[in-house]
């Protein structure tokens, strides 16, 4: 009897223990039972029937990261490159996922491989280095709608490095290099030809400041001149009226005195040691008496 109750006990130990199932976080465990599937499971405590249910799948609910290996692609134009990508899913309905396709990741592999050399294939060498986000926005809605009857969402596609062609490097190198110094030359061009425009501008203003400066100088010469004719014209004036007033006697006057002005001039001169004059001494003598008839007129006429 005791030993009876023992295999009893056992028996009801081990099938609390092929009942009694934990779904991790994460995961949703399908159930099947005689076969079928049933339910999924969430995560948590599981119940299933010992010897009639069993767990089919353990499916990561996860979003998950698969890398698609390096595939040789043919260009439209006919150029060999080197293709990585990588793919970005979760699965959103576990029994699609676990029965509607036999291998998961294998067929979301082969299936953006395809889709990959597709799209990649009907562009040119150039478009597929210069327009990523487009291969990648193609590849998300072409492989998102084909996994879609699979229970799962593709959250994004991304291609990681093209690699074309050693010859093609080289050109495209030496071709960036051209270009390059094409806009270097083109930016020192510029630089001079702005350099030559900015000097020709201040030649210009140079100039024309300098013709403004010759007209105003211009102009006070001529004022000057008309100043000092002006003033010229008072004094012939003034001596013409002495003149007519006092007959040859005053013109004496005046003739003597730039004279003896002249005569003083000369003297005076640094570098004159010696002065030699072809004058005759009487018209000089004549000059004196004529200023001194000249005063003496003056005084008498101030006596009378």
């Amino acid at each position: 009897m005791p030993v009876f109750v023992i295999m009893l006990l056992a028996a009801v130990v081990v099938f609390i223990l092929l009942a009694v199932r934990v779904v991790r976080q994460g995961y949703v465990y399908t159930v099947e039972r005689l076969g079928r599937f049933v339910k999924a499971a969430q995560p948590g405590l599981l119940i299933v029937i010992p010897f009639v249910d069993r767990i089919g799948h353990k499916v990561n609910m996860m979003e998950q990261v698969l890398d698609i290996p390096g595939q040789e692609i043919i260009t439209r134009d006919n150029a060999m490159v080197g293709v990585d990508a990588i793919v970005f899913f979760q699965v959103l309905d576990a029994g699609k996922a676990a029965y509607e396709v036999s291998n998961l990741y294998v067929a979301i592999m082969q299936l953006t491989t395809t889709n990959l050399r597709t799209v990649m294939g009907s562009m040119d060498l150039d478009e597929t280095l210069s327009k990523r986000d487009e291969i990648n926005a193609k590849l998300l809605t072409v492989i998102d709608h084909a996994t879609a009857p699979w229970g799962v969402k593709i959250t994004r596609i991304e291609i990681k490095d093209i690699r074309p062609p050693a010859d093609i490097s080289n050109a495209m190198a030496r071709q960036m290099k051209a270009e390059r110094e094409k806009r270097a030359n083109i930016l020192e061009a510029e630089g001079f030809r702005q350099a030559e425009i900015l000097k020709a501008e201040g030649e210009k203003q140079s100039a024309i400041l300098s013709a403004e400066g010759r007209k105003e100088a211009a102009f006070r010469d001529a004022e000057a001149r008309e100043r000092s004719a002006e003033a010229e014209a008072r004094a012939t004036k003034v001596v013409s009226d002495a003149i007519a007033t006092s007959g040859t006697q005053a013109l004496n006057y005046f003739v003597a005195q730039k004279y003896t002005e002249a005569v003083t001039a000369f003297a005076n001169s640094p570098n004159a040691k010696t002065i030699l004059f072809p004058v005759e001494a009487t018209q000089l003598i004549g000059s004196i008496g004529g200023i001194g008839e000249l005063v003496r007129d003056a005084l008498g006429e101030k006596g009378k």
